[in-house]
């Protein structure tokens, strides 16, 4: 890193000691930054790094409400809003008890990149609380009922709606923040608000959403996979794919690789991972979508009822198959470490595609670049998520609802128009093939470009 890295990365280092998952972020893009950072010395001139730390704007609220047996509960909730400079913050929210202010800054500080790739006027943000939808507060082992989660939405949307709009903070859904979840806090944003407008995305398609946004994310995964082999004269027919996790990213990708002839061997959830030798078929792939969209089951429960499938109980997807071509993490952060890397390149895997935000850690990535195969950060190809949210702002914005397929063909240019841009920003710094250097430094780019043209703000 040059001095002028070193320096910030010290500052960030001593004011935010006490997150971890901050640091990796910040510390996993600065360190591909010194060829952009010699070629523009107006950046470091207009401090730009200092300023790409700091959030524009924290937000830290309490979320009070009613459980089904009348006890007030308290949770926790947060809005960040990062960087602005190239349109309004844009990021989804996260209901989970990890969810903490390291993790919250980490996903926004990576969504302005991200957003910034996707070609589209969308800054970063991202929010959510430490509340868990799939723990009920009065029985262990239960879910919370719907009126609970509506309860929890409602209170969590009466802050909230104060510091977001259509033009300012468009907010979407993430991990256990689904259709249910986004239709309650639009349905309590327009209460409050009283008007009618595009303030949130992944709504329902009978209320202003868009078609193919719940399949966008994990589909945008494998188009750009399909873009990394196609410049090396390849394509995923036949390639024996592994994924973790068991939501929309993972269930999605799934799908869309069985499309273009791959076989998927493996998904995972909390409970553990399924393991299919012949490969997950579609049936059984809409069944496990079904397990998780309507039951709001776990896999281990899909594996009591399905012979075709081996299940490892509490066991993620990376170790258990023995011929591997690609692997696509989409579960969450830091699920594959540089043991699984070593695991999966020891057994041929060529081609990693990231559905989940920043889920490999340092050391997996550094053995994956060390390798030379194909990889993908998630901040350019887990983007087709945000990039559909941003289609569907536009859709609001026209009061228009655009076919699946155009929708489809606009998300499929914009991945191919992510990988061109991370690969010939790779090559133009002379790091020719890594996604990693070439989606950090093009993202950056645009962002920092901006900030430098509107002045000190």
């Amino acid at each position: 890193m040059s001095k002028y890295v070193e320096s910030v990365m010290a500052q960030v280092r001593a004011k935010d000691a006490n997150e971890p998952e901050f640091l990796q972020a910040v510390d996993e893009v600065f360190a591909t930054l010194d060829p952009v950072l010699k070629a523009h010395p107006e950046y470091q001139k207009n401090a730009i790094l200092e300023r790409m730390v700091e959030p524009e704007r924290v937000v830290m609220f309490r979320v009070p409400w009613v459980d089904d047996k009348g006890i007030v509960r308290v949770n926790r909730g947060y809005r960040i809003q990062m960087n602005s400079a190239i349109g309004p913050y844009k990021g989804g929210l996260r209901f989970d008890p990890s969810v903490t202010l390291s993790v919250l800054k980490f996903l926004a500080f990576e969504q302005v990149f991200k957003n910034s790739l996707t070609t589209l006027p969308m800054g970063g943000g991202k929010g959510g609380s430490d509340f868990n939808p799939k723990q009920s507060p009065h029985t262990p082992g239960k879910r919370c009922s719907d009126a609970e989660v509506m309860r929890f939405c409602q209170s969590f949307m009466n802050e909230l709606y104060r510091h977001i709009s259509a033009d300012t903070d468009v907010p979407a859904g993430d991990m256990n923040v689904g259709g249910r979840e986004i239709g309650y806090l639009f349905g309590q944003y327009k209460r409050l608000a009283n008007e009618w407008t595009g303030v949130l995305t992944g709504k329902g398609l009978s209320f202003g959403g868009s078609l193919i946004r719940p399949e966008a994310t994990g589909y945008g995964d494998v188009y750009f996979a399909q873009n990394m082999l196609e410049k090396r004269g390849e394509t995923l027919e036949g390639k024996q794919c592994v994924i973790s996790g068991s939501g929309n990213v993972a269930t999605y990708a799934a799908e869309k690789l069985l499309q273009l002839g791959a076989t998927v061997l493996t998904l995972s959830d909390r409970s553990g991972t399924i393991y299919a030798k012949d490969g997950i078929t579609e049936k059984m792939l809409k069944d496990v979508m079904a397990l998780k969209t309507v039951k709001r089951g776990e896999l281990a429960e899909f594996a009591k009822k399905t012979k075709a499938v081996k299940f490892f109980a509490g066991v993620n997807s990376w170790q258990v198959v023995d011929k591997i071509d690609a692997a696509f993490p989409c579960a969450r952060q830091n699920e594959l470490d540089g043991d699984d890397a070593g695991y999966l390149l020891k057994h041929g895997c060529r081609l990693v595609g990231e559905g989940a935000n920043m889920p490999s850690t340092p050391e997996a990535i550094a053995k994956f670049l060390e390798a030379g195969i194909m990889y993908s950060p998630g901040k350019a190809s887990n983007a087709g998520g945000v990039a559909t949210s941003g289609l569907e702002m536009s859709q609001n914005s026209e009061r228009v609802a655009w076919k699946a397929e155009e929708v489809e063909n606009k998300l499929k240019a914009i991945m191919k128009a992510i990988h061109d841009n991370a690969w010939e920003a790779a090559a133009k710094y002379g790091h020719k093939g890594n996604y990693v250097v070439g989606a950090n430094i093009a993202g950056f780019t645009k962002v920092a470009d901006a900030m430098v043209a509107q002045g000190v703000c």
